[in-house]
């Protein structure tokens, strides 16, 4: 292929960031020994070939994403990226104050850097995304919000005002997908859209297509099959357009430009031939049937050439071409015909003739399109075969890798053809390339070449397969994840419209005494059930927060809270999963009640989503990295509340003197001790006496004493359902322990009193007797149900008060609850119920009970004093102070007001 020059010839190097320069953006034009060169960046190089320098360097304020030069008026067209479109002089620029043209005293800049007057932008337009020049007419192409619109303008020429002639004619495209932003913000396409003008014969086009006119002749055959009729005897161009989502669409410029005089349907206007399914990066033509002593390949391009074959790139190696061909009924017909080339594609070019070069991250290539067969123009096309498309297309590595932009310069006298290339590094070099003008026929293979070519294509075959495991794992991942999704949404729907009825999923807490190393523990049991007609997989998790209460020996220490997470593991409809968790006491050998068990499902997007939209295949596609790198939600996860339990001091009693003679027998709970205490503890006789400080308060304090007093009628209509036929007093207390688990032996023993044990070891005695209240009611006594307790440790006392006042606070109809509510609120569910039977209150002595409520403000306001005058006094005077205020706080719990 090589003659005695280099194959390839460096010419020059320019500025790159890191990792090189992005696909899609540079662009190299070349007129004579001119060469215009854009990296993607917001310069535009001149270099000269001749003397091998720079000759100027123009400066934009955005990024340059196209360029076009008008070799015959001088002018260079420039579209800047949100800002639009420039027209520069190519004329020798003089020195002005815009040129940056200090001396460079070692030379590494000789040409001076000139920052772009603002009132060389002849189009100002944020949204321009493409333009190309025919004649007199500009064409731009605008990015909508959701559609593609094709402006014409007079074209405007260095110097000349802005929109010099205003707009000629607008065409909307069709709808297409807008690039993913922030909504309402237009963002850049990751590919930017192919314009190109097509003329046919004789229509009046100035001689010549210099490099970088954007647009080319075709035959009339091929053009009027492709544009139609119209177009032909107007003999108007046509704008081809390649979308970024796969659309080859044209429009008929004259019919554009008479459009605005005679209204129609604008969409005809636009007519789509074909969609590649992937982004249209090239649009251009080739000569693939040569007249008869024509050298097409060694054609300059400064003469006119009418192609006959149409052909279109897609990004990933998809390729569209046309041609205009024999039908086998002697008709002319146009041939389409689609071919997969190696991609991604970064750039191509089209030669004279027909051959096409296509770049990829790994190579640049050549295919030829020729096919031999009869020429078009035969006037026996039935004689020979009729001229075609190749059945397949053959690429030929030129061993030339990261080529961002080409373009084809003249051929060499020999016949060769030579290319002008810019690669990812910057470097801007030329490729001479002998190629003959014969057909190349199959050469003989040897045993190296073919071995060579085979490890070629088993290493190719390993890549396609290992980047099809890739896609297929991240598609099986991101299906998952949407499944996990839509049952998440269904189970979440589920849990807040279930508002009456039984929830789809439920968590009840049961507590329960055990023994864990020598130590009494009380456990809480969460039974997790799933009812619902969806399952619980992957990203659900059961989180138990267990809040404790403040000790009631220290008002100014506050709760702790413990969070269990457990996670769900494939919980099916109709399962159930079961966690225990312990309560209590902790290391100082304390239970601090009422304890609430707080039951929420939490939902992890983060875990489902985050796994699924992570990259998982390593061969990054150069065009990528301007997509959002950041796709997971902002937030961590859903949040589905189950249920809240709340333990208090009636649950955790224990009756040892209950339980049946040969049953077990727990022990009290203690603060944890030693191990030899513990020893010597059960080494002592059954009848020795205990010296702890339980027993000290039981043998020489008074019992601390709190009572509550209940109408017998209202108690006896709330509980006349579940413990019918029993002793009122018997169903109370019941009630009061219908979550302990000595329930079933109070019941069956019909207990109206009992002896129990607190969690400490303190003894509790809980007492349910009738009483006749006579002092309230001017008809007579009122019959009143009497819940006492009585305790040595007044916490215990006030614990179990605590818990008694929250039955009563939270009964409902016929149902009990364990809700621990403040004693402080009224009852008034029972008292509804009792006013929806008809019952009216009795005729109460309202003077009494005014002065009872006077007697409770005194004593509330004594105990606020007595308080204060605690924190004041020293330890000697403190100690009548406090047994003041215990007799106070005695005489507050044990009122003499009965809830009717």
């Amino acid at each position: 292929m090589a003659g005695t020059e280099p194959r390839v010839q460096y010419l020059a190097g320019f500025s790159c960031p890191l990792g090189g320069l992005a696909a899609g953006k540079p662009r190299v034009l070349c007129h004579e020994a001119e060469v215009f060169l854009s990296t993607g960046s917001e310069f535009v190089y001149v270099y000269d070939q001749e003397g091998g320098l720079l000759t100027a360097v123009y400066q934009f304020p955005d990024q340059v994403w196209h360029l076009q030069l008008l070799a015959l008026r001088r002018a260079l067209y420039v579209l800047c990226a949100r800002r639009g479109i420039y027209c520069l002089s190519l004329e020798p620029p003089t020195r002005s104050a815009s040129q940056t043209n200090e001396d460079n005293e070692d030379g590494e800049l000789p040409s001076p850097v000139i920052t772009v007057d603002p009132d060389a932008c002849v189009l100002p337009d944020t949204t321009l995304c493409a333009f190309t020049v025919h004649d007199d007419i500009l064409v731009a192409l605008v990015q909508g919000p959701a559609q593609w619109k094709m402006q014409l303008f007079e074209r405007p020429g260095p110097g000349e005002d802005r929109w010099p002639g205003g707009l000629v004619g607008e065409v909307e495209l069709s709808t297409c997908t807008p690039p993913a932003g922030v909504p309402g913000k237009l963002t850049a396409p990751c590919f930017l859209p192919v314009l190109c003008c097509v003329s046919p014969p004789g229509s009046g086009v100035p001689s010549g297509h210099p490099q970088g006119c954007g647009g080319f002749m075709l035959e009339e055959a091929l053009f009027g099959l492709l544009f139609g009729a119209d177009a032909t005897l107007l003999e108007s161009p046509v704008i081809l357009c390649g979308l970024p989502d796969g659309q080859l669409c044209c429009v008929v410029l004259k019919g554009l430009v008479t459009s605005r005089s005679a209204p129609g349907d604008p969409k005809a206007l636009v007519k789509i031939l074909h969609h590649l399914e992937e982004a249209i990066v090239f649009i251009g033509a080739l000569k693939t049937e040569p007249q008869a002593g024509e050298a097409v390949e060694s054609m300059p391009p400064c003469e006119d050439v009418y192609s006959d074959c149409l052909v279109a790139l897609g990004h990933h190696g998809r390729t569209l071409a046309v041609k205009a061909s024999w039908n086998k009924s002697g008709n002319l017909v146009p041939e389409l015909r689609e071919y997969l080339l190696p991609g991604p594609v970064l750039c191509a070019a089209c030669g004279g003739g027909s051959r096409m070069y296509h770049s990829t991250p790994s190579d640049l290539c050549v295919v030829d399109l020729a096919l031999e067969g009869t020429p078009l123009n035969s006037q026996h096309p039935q004689c020979g075969a009729p001229g075609g498309l190749p059945p397949m297309l053959c690429p030929a590595s030129l061993s030339i890798c990261s080529v961002l932009t080409l373009s084809v310069l003249s051929g060499t006298p020999a016949g060769g053809t030579e290319l002008l290339a810019l690669s990812a590094k910057g470097c801007l070099m030329t490729c001479r390339l002998d190629l003959n003008s014969e057909r190349p026929g199959p050469t003989r293979m040897t045993t190296e070449n073919a071995g060579r070519k085979i490890k070629e294509l088993l290493s190719g075959i390993g890549n396609v397969s290992e980047r099809v495991s890739f896609l297929k794992k991240a598609v099986n991942q991101r299906n998952k994840a949407l499944t996990s999704l839509n049952e998440a949404m269904n189970v979440s729907c589920a849990l807040l419209s279930s508002r009456e009825g039984p929830p789809p999923v439920s968590c009840t807490t049961t507590t329960a005494w055990s023994r864990l190393q020598l130590q009494d523990v009380l456990m809480a049991t969460c039974l997790l059930e799933n009812s619902s007609d969806f399952s619980l997989d992957q990203g659900w998790t059961l989180c138990i927060q267990v809040l404790t209460s403040s000790s009631a020996l220290d008002l100014d220490s506050a709760g702790s809270a413990v969070t269990y997470t457990i996670p769900v593991d494939r919980l099916s409809p109709g399962s159930q999963r079961e966690v225990t968790l312990p309560l209590g006491p902790s290391e100082s050998g304390v239970l601090d009640l009422p304890v609430t068990v707080n039951c929420t499902l939490f939902y992890s997007l983060r875990e489902v989503v985050g796994g699924a939209l992570a990259p998982s295949d390593p061969l990054e596609d150069p065009f990528l990295e301007e997509q959002p790198l950041d796709l997971l939600p902002e937030q961590e996860g859903i949040c589905l509340p189950l249920s809240r339990h709340t333990v208090d001091m009636l649950q955790c009693l224990r009756f040892p003197s209950l339980v049946p003679p040969h049953g077990h027998v727990a022990c009290p709970l203690a603060p944890a001790a030693d191990l030899v205490d513990t020893f010597l503890e059960t080494c002592r006789a059954p009848s020795s006496d205990l010296a702890g400080p339980a027993a000290l308060r039981a043998k020489y304090l008074p019992p601390s004493i709190a009572s509550i007093r209940v109408s017998a009628e209202l108690l006896r209509a709330a509980l006349e359902d579940s413990h019918s036929g029993v002793p009122l007093c018997s169903a109370t207390l019941q009630w009061l322990l219908a979550e302990n688990a000595a329930l079933d032996i109070v019941r069956a023993q019909a207990l109206s009193s009992v002896q129990g044990v607190a969690p400490d070891g303190t003894d509790i005695h809980l007492i349910i007797q009738e009483v006749a209240v006579t002092d309230l009611c001017l008809a007579g006594p009122i019959q009143a149900v009497e819940i006492q307790v009585e305790s040595s440790s007044l916490a215990d006392m006030c614990r179990i008060h605590h818990a008694i006042v929250g039955r009563m606070q939270g009964l409902q109809t016929r149902a009990p609850t364990s809700g621990c509510i403040p004693p402080t609120h009224v009852p008034q569910t029972m008292v509804m119920e009792q006013a929806a039977r008809g019952s009216s209150p009795p005729d109460l002595r309202v003077q009494y009970l005014r002065q009872i409520h006077a007697n409770h403000e005194a004593l509330l306001r004594e105990v606020q004093t007595l308080r204060d005058r605690l924190c004041t006094e020293d330890e000697a005077v403190s100690c009548a102070t406090a047994q003041r205020l215990l007799q106070v706080y005695k005489q507050l719990r044990s009122p003499s007001l009965v809830l009717l």
